[in-house]
C-alpha cells in the first residue's frame, strides 16, 4: 500500500514542510503507522545539518535507565564529533530521543558517518548541505507537530506513509531513506524489488553499508553509487529500470533536483501536475489538490518512465 509524494518549487522557496504535510495528511490511508520528510533547504559549502537518533520512541517509555542511556550516547556523540575536528554550531534536542546538529567540516563524509553510528544505540537519519530527514510513527500532521515542519522553507521535498507489511513498526523502517553517507540523496518508495538480497550484496561488496532491511534504502545506495561512478541522476535512473527487479515506484531527491521513476509494468501509482514554476506528484491525486484550491490537470506518467526536474 503505502503513499508518497513529492513537490519541487523551480525558481524560488517556499514553505515546503506544510505543503508535504498537507500532500502526505491526505495519504495517510495508504500508512497509518509512520510518516517521513526529506525536506530540502538552501545548502553551504562545509556546512550541514545531521538528523539523529539516540533511541526509538518506544524505547523511551521502557524504564528511567533508558534516559540515562540516551544521555550517555549522546555524550559519546559529542565527544567523537569533537575528536575527528567537526566544528558544531548548534545542537538541539527535537525529541528526547531526536537531535539535530548543524556543523562545519571539510573532511571525510563517511569516516565521520561510521565513527557516529559506531556509538551503540545511535542512527543518523541523514547529513546533508541542503537535506533534512524526519520521519517518526504517526500520521503527517503528527510527526509535523512534534518535529515543528510548518515554516520549513525550501524548494523542494518527498515524503512517505507508511504500512508495515514486512517490517517492525519503528523509525528505523520508516521512509524515507538517506543514501549513507552520501550528501543530499534521499529516497522514497512504493512496491518491491524481487533482487533486493543480491543487489545490496553487490553495493555491499563495493564498500557500500546499509542502515535496514527494507528495499527502499537500496534505491538510494543504487543511484548514489552510480552518481559516484560519473553518471547523472537521470542516467542512474534510466539504469536502474533495467537493473532493479520488481515492482515499483519511486521518487528520488537531491540538493537540486527530483526525479521520479516507474517499473516496466506499472503496477504503482503515481499522479503528476507539472506547471512552469511547480511539479507535484503523489500516489494519488487527493494529495496533489491539498495544496490547490484552483482546478488543474494532472496524469500518470507511462511505464518505464523516467523525469528529472531542476529547482
Amino acid at each position: 500500500m503505502c503513499g508518497i509524494a513529492g513537490l519541487i518549487h523551480r525558481g524560488k522557496s517556499s514553505d515546503v514542510g506544510s505543503e508535504m504535510t498537507s500532500m502526505l495528511q491526505s495519504l495517510k490511508h495508504r500508512g497509518p503507522d509512520s510518516t517521513g520528510f526529506a525536506l530540502y533547504g538552501a545548502g553551504n559549502d562545509n556546512s550541514y545539518v545531521m538528523r539523529l537518533n539516540v533511541a526509538e520512541q518506544e524505547d523511551m517509555r521502557k524504564s528511567y535507565e533508558i534516559h540515562q542511556q540516551v544521555k550517555d550516547r549522546l555524550v559519546k556523540v559529542d565527544s567523537r564529533l569533537a575528536e575527528i575536528g567537526v566544528n558544531v554550531t548548534n545542537r538541539e534536542a527535537t525529541t528526547e530521543y531526536s537531535h539535530r546538529y548543524h556543523f562545519n567540516f571539510d573532511g571525510d563524509m563517511r569516516k565521520l558517518a561510521d565513527y557516529i553510528e559506531d556509538v551503540d544505540g545511535t542512527e543518523i537519519l541523514s547529513i546533508g548541505s541542503a537535506l533534512e530527514l524526519i520521519k517518526d510513527l504517526g500520521d503527517a500532521t503528527t510527526v509535523s507537530e512534534q518535529y515543528n515542519l510548518a515554516g520549513f522553507k525550501g524548494t523542494h521535498a518527498i515524503g512517505h506513509t507508511r504500512m508495515a507489511t514486512e517490517s517492525d513498526v519503528d523509525i528505523r523502517s520508516a521512509h524515507p531513506y538517506w543514501a549513507y553517507p552520501f550528501n543530499d540523496v534521499s529516497v522514497v518508495h512504493n512496491g518491491q524489488l524481487t533482487n533486493y538480497w543480491t543487489s545490496r550484496r553487490t553495493m555491499e561488496r563495493l564498500g557500500h553499508r546499509f542502515m535496514s532491511n527494507c528495499d527502499s534504502e537500496l534505491i538510494a545506495v543504487y543511484i548514489a553509487n552510480r552518481m559516484t561512478l560519473g553518471d547523472d541522476l537521470e542516467s542512474a535512473m534510466q539504469r536502474s529500470i533495467e537493473e532493479l527487479d520488481g515492482v515499483f515506484t519511486y521518487l528520488i531527491a537531491t540538493s537540486d533536483k527530483l526525479g521520479m521513476a516507474k517499473d516496466v509494468m506499472a503496477a504503482k501509482p503515481m499522479v503528476l501536475y507539472e506547471s512552469d514554476e511547480f511539479v507535484g506528484l503523489a500516489s494519488e491525486e487527493v494529495a496533489i489538490r491539498s495544496i490547490f484550491p484552483n482546478e488543474i490537470d494532472t496524469f500518470d506518467p507511462y511505464e518505464g518512465e523516467v523525469r528529472v526536474w531542476e529547482i
